[in-house]
């Protein structure tokens, strides 16, 4: 039997990857982590299918359920949110597979940041504004940070942050972030990305925090800063389609042919 670690995606059902759906649909046992990802996500299971929700469950009790399938010789949908290489919590229930000689394969979904992105109708990489974008989080009641991959240290870069987990820590994000972005900086704050009842909250590093507290937003968010989360307008257009620039797939006599057509 194998285990497949599935990207669920960040909410909507219809953002499941068709491999994903398959995989989901064939698996007597779904184990999908409910507090994360909506019910229907998981509907395309097959009929009689064991199905539980884990966000009940220990890891030791997740893992009973998986080994009980693996003696039954019956594939298991480990169903987390977003994509599962990024906050998944998979990385001590694959050590355990490992350490049982269970199976396991991953197949990703699409991430939080990326769905925020698409619902806001922008992109995240904008020329000579926006190159990089740095996926963190804050140490509250979770496992702290490793040492140096603080909030303060990314935020030297300029680069735009797709920060976790952290809603709830709002004051500390305004006063680390706004010496090096400045306080009229965008700030984006995504609730419940892809469900019914999702939520985008605009603002600047200096009104935001107020703007979260009056939605009464405490968890399930994604917080986005950096100045291409503005209405950016003013930028030079990539390189990728400018006739000047040729490449492997657009050689230079694509290059003159433009420049005798505009002659």
């Amino acid at each position: 039997m194998t285990v497949y670690f599935i990207g669920a995606g960040p909410g909507d059902p219809e953002l499941l990857t068709l491999k994903a759906a398959r995989v989901i649909g064939e698996c007597p046992v779904c184990l999908y982590a409910g507090s994360l990802v909506p019910r229907e996500v998981v509907d395309c299971a097959p009929e009689g299918a064991l199905v539980r929700d884990t966000a009940v469950m220990t890891l030791d009790e997740t893992h009973a359920e998986i080994v009980a399938a693996h003696e039954r010789g019956e594939n298991v949908a480990r169903v987390h949110s977003g994509d599962p290489s990024l906050y998944g919590a998979i990385a001590e229930q694959i050590r355990r597979l490992k350490a049982d000689g269970i199976d396991y394969q991953i197949i990703p979904g699409v991430p939080a940041y990326a769905a925020a992105a698409a619902a806001l109708g922008q992109e995240l990489t904008i020329p000579e504004i926006a190159q990089s974008i740095v996926l963190t989080r804050m140490s509250m009641q979770s496992t702290s940070m490793p040492e140096g991959e603080t909030l303060e240290n990314f935020a030297r870069t300029g680069a735009t942050l797709a920060i976790h987990l952290a809603v709830r820590n709002m004051r500390e994000i305004e006063r680390v972030l706004t010496p090096h972005y400045g306080e009229d900086c965008p700030v984006v704050v995504a609730y419940r990305v892809g469900w019914p009842d999702e939520l985008f909250l605009r603002g600047t590093l200096a009104d935001i925090r107020k703007k979260v507290r009056s939605e009464k937003i405490t968890r399930t968010a994604l917080i986005l800063v950096g100045p291409a989360l503005g209405s950016v307008r003013d930028f030079k257009d990539s390189a990728l389609y400018d006739p000047a620039m040729p490449h492997v797939l657009r050689p230079v006599t694509g290059v003159q042919l433009v420049e005798d057509h505009n002659t």
